[in-house]
């Protein structure tokens, strides 16, 4: 069998470049379906704008549910690359098969658990009376295929940690052009509404959970999905690995949820509910910051992972150098996009004057500091990557921590809206601090060998 990358020898420069790029695309286009579907959405005749605020409450929750894919899967494939890396095969088809077991024993825990206590959850996070009967038609459909959220998500970062980055591109192009292609059929042809959204992403989901099992249970992959070796130590070291980047994920969406309740109830009756469809906006463009600077920082852990098992410790260097310009270059671009195709952004979602100024204001202040903020997800991401996971989840639970300390104090002082100035603030001195940590940790880092099961 022929690797795609050859994570040990190949020049690190252009293996960066084709393990990154192919991630960061996959993730851009998984956001563009995210955010279509809001598009869609926002645009229902008489009841888009309210449609629109209903799913922005559900997003952050949805996204909580997804991350325990995160919780297995980049727990699972940075043992299973320093594993590969040390050349043990053996110890790397047991993790495969045991985060397999568990992305399916956790779906069926997350709908069975989540489901019963959809109504209060939706309403704790920011829905109102109006916005409710949206929140839970789309809610409770995209709960339902929970299982092909989390295999379509999880599997992927088992086939790129085994160095096919284009394989788990075309996992996640499927389901996205997919749901792009059933949004519009669903939405406004079949007058399904908000329901309708929610049907078109569960079916794609389960088109690249049906690839990604027939790729791991096939020929060309190295390490392929097989039954036995279970193992509670295995599973509690992925459930370790896994905490930082699930516990990141979760967090991230704990923030989103604390700044609509706090939008919801600083901005009354009157503003509260335009708030929340600003926020959900504004949020929407931050994903097409986060998750393609995810899938730079993300996708290319397989190749610090595998380096650390095979003691490379210069190519690991050279390749987080490589990494950070790609991170800093990406959020660079975005952050003038922010400026000079906000407006447009913006007319996507909506037609109202009102809404679209304070969104535009909105986005504006969260990008601030995006730049920064690339930095900071390299960091992260390559400590959890070498399993470093004390350091990795230090970092990014001090960026969370500011970013709350400023979501709660700033309502205090200035009026509602004000508050997406948590973002800037947390963007900028967080990475900071990150910076200062690796210059002063990574070289003992690279000198320990990795403890695993």
């Amino acid at each position: 069998m022929a690797l795609e990358n050859d994570l040990g020898r190949d020049s690190i420069p252009q293996l960066v470049r084709r393990i990154a790029l192919p991630s960061m695309l996959a993730q851009f286009v998984s956001v563009l379906y995210s955010i279509v579907d809001r598009m869609y959405i926002g645009n229902i005749p008489e009841v888009g704008d309210a449609a629109l605020a209903g799913v922005g409450v559900c997003g952050p929750v949805v996204t909580m549910v997804g991350s325990v894919a995160f919780l297995i899967g980049v727990g699972g494939a940075p043992l299973m690359g320093i594993s590969l890396g040390e050349g043990n095969e053996e110890r790397a088809w047991r993790i495969l098969a045991n985060c397999f077991v568990m992305l399916l024993a956790a779906a069926a825990a997350l709908t069975a658990v989540i489901l019963p206590l959809r109504r209060p959850m939706l309403y704790l996070f920011g829905a109102s009376d109006a916005t409710y009967p949206y929140a839970d038609a789309y809610f409770t459909i995209y709960l339902s295929g929970t299982v092909f959220a989390l295999l379509s998500t999880g599997l992927s970062q088992f086939i790129l940690a085994q160095g096919f980055a284009k394989v788990s591109m075309r996992l996640v192009l499927l389901g996205a052009v997919l749901n792009i292609a059933l949004d519009p059929v669903f939405i406004f042809l079949l007058d399904m509404g908000v329901a309708g959204g929610a049907l078109a992403t569960v079916l794609s989901q389960l088109a690249s959970a049906v690839y990604g099992l027939r790729f791991l249970l096939g020929r060309r992959t190295r390490l392929r999905i097989s039954f036995g070796g279970y193992s509670f130590p295995i599973m509690r070291h992925v459930l370790a690995i896994g905490f930082t980047p699930f516990l990141i994920i979760a967090v991230d969406n704990v923030m989103i949820i604390a700044m609509n309740a706090i939008l919801q109830r600083c901005g009354g009756a009157d503003q509260g509910d335009m708030l929340v469809t600003c926020a959900t906006i504004a949020q929407s463009f931050m994903l097409v910051v986060t998750m393609p600077l995810g899938g730079i920082s993300g996708g290319t852990q397989s190749i610090l992972a595998f380096n650390y098992g095979a003691r490379n410790k210069q190519r690991m260097l050279d390749a987080q150098k490589e990494i950070v310009k790609l991170c800093v270059a990406y959020t660079a671009l975005l952050f003038v996009l922010a400026r000079l195709a906000g407006p447009l952004f913006v007319r996507l979602f909506t037609r109202d004057e009102a809404v679209s100024q304070v969104s535009l204001w909105a986005i504006g202040t969260c990008t601030l500091a995006i730049v920064p903020l690339g930095v900071q997800y390299e960091i992260v991401d390559g400590f959890t990557g070498m399993g470093q996971v004390a350091i990795a989840f230090s970092l990014s639970a001090f960026r969370k921590v500011v970013y709350f300390i400023a979501l709660f104090l700033i309502p205090l002082f200035f009026e509602a809206k004000m508050v997406f100035w948590a973002e800037p603030v947390s963007d900028i001195i967080a990475p900071v601090v990150s910076v200062i940590v690796y210059r002063l940790t990574i070289h003992k880092v690279l000198d320990r060998h990795p403890d695993l099961p």
